[in-house]
């Protein structure tokens, strides 16, 4: 897939959007051998996903991304802790949500039904050991109610929409391939037809062949019931085919967000250009040059800018002073000081 052929960006989000994060914060505590740490793997995260949109979220490899989405959708267990922040929900149906601030029950009820998790291992999700007509049953019935032969009925539509035989459903998860599995996965978090939909590297471990049709077929189920996705992947190419706004993350921190297309047309931040650049294009040979260093430990990240270590960019005050995410255009959020000071 090409990285040059993102979509164009629908209409700015509702005024009211689907989903409001504020300062999110979310760490790690471990004691070992009586020695105290904390790793604060999100770190003051602030932002909004709009209705009807697909809002990428994009970075290396410990980066934050996953634990976000955990803390997001309250799917947390110590070691990792809400350190502090909002995650606000406006469903259709129960309106606004405050995940940290209602009963564990009534998450229960709410996940499923209106917050759904796609997750990047499919066995992770179906039980080797029963069938998947079993993992429906499990997952969806108790939402959906009505008669059994009804909810059997839905559930074959489903399938079909999603181009999956209804024959899937007496398999077991080891009889069906790597992208059948994805798509009952998706299949198993869109039946109730959620308004927002966390995709977490749902294309990892897919040959490009099947990728495609995978990322086609979340495209087509959320136009269809016009939910909100968050959709997570470290893949840029992904990203650039299928989301609408795109925010970066490094080191627990977000330093660029801006709608896709505009990101990748211009990226502002240096990680981000470095993202960018890195993508192969057709008929370029050029040497691709790797960035210098590591991610920090988040155990003991260093002052100021967070990615000042390996920045082309840096100045002193990078060292000392944490760039703040200001707007440089219409949609457009930058963290980085060379940036605000007309350098880059």
């Amino acid at each position: 897939m090409s990285a040059l052929a993102a979509t164009e960006p629908r209409p700015e989000p509702a005024e009211t959007p689907a989903l409001s994060i504020r300062d999110l914060e979310a760490y790690y505590r471990v004691a070992h051998f009586g020695i105290r740490r904390e790793v604060r793997a999100v770190d003051g995260i602030t932002l909004q996903v709009g209705r009807n949109e697909i809002y990428g979220l994009a970075g290396e490899s410990s980066s934050g991304k996953s634990t976000l989405v955990k803390t997001i959708a309250r799917a947390i267990r110590p070691p990792l802790f809400h350190a502090g922040g909002e995650v606000v929900f406006d469903f259709a149906g129960p309106g606004r949500v405050s995940v940290y601030d209602v009963p564990e029950e009534a998450m229960r009820r709410l996940r499923w039904r209106h917050l759904s998790y796609i997750m990047q291992a499919s066995m992770s999700v179906l039980n080797p050991v029963r069938r998947v007509r079993q993992s429906f049953d499990d997952f969806a019935f108790r939402h959906i109610g009505g008669r059994r032969d009804e909810f059997w009925s839905l559930v074959e539509q489903h399938l079909e929409r999603l181009h999956l035989s209804a024959a899937v459903l007496d398999a077991y998860p080891h009889e069906l391939s790597g992208g059948m599995r994805q798509r009952v996965t998706i299949a198993l978090a869109t039946i109730c037809r959620p308004d927002f939909v966390i995709a977490d590297e749902p294309t990892t471990a897919l040959d490009v062949v099947v990728q495609k049709g995978v990322l086609g077929m979340i495209r087509e189920v959320q136009q269809q019931m016009r939910s909100s996705v968050l959709f997570v992947t470290h893949d840029m190419a992904v990203h650039a085919n299928l989301t609408d706004r795109l925010g970066i993350m490094y080191a627990g921190r977000l330093v660029e967000e801006a709608p896709t297309s505009a990101l990748f047309r211009g990226p502002r931040h240096p990680y981000t250009r470095h993202l960018v650049a890195s993508l192969p294009r057709i008929g370029d040979r050029s040497l691709r040059v790797g960035l210098e260093g590591r991610p920090p430990s988040l155990a003991d990240p260093p002052p100021g800018c967070r990615f000042h270590p390996r920045c082309p960019l840096a100045m002193p005050v990078c060292a000392q002073e944490s760039p703040p995410l200001d707007h440089v255009a219409p949609g457009h959020r930058v963290a980085c000081h060379a940036v605000a000071m007309g350098k880059a």
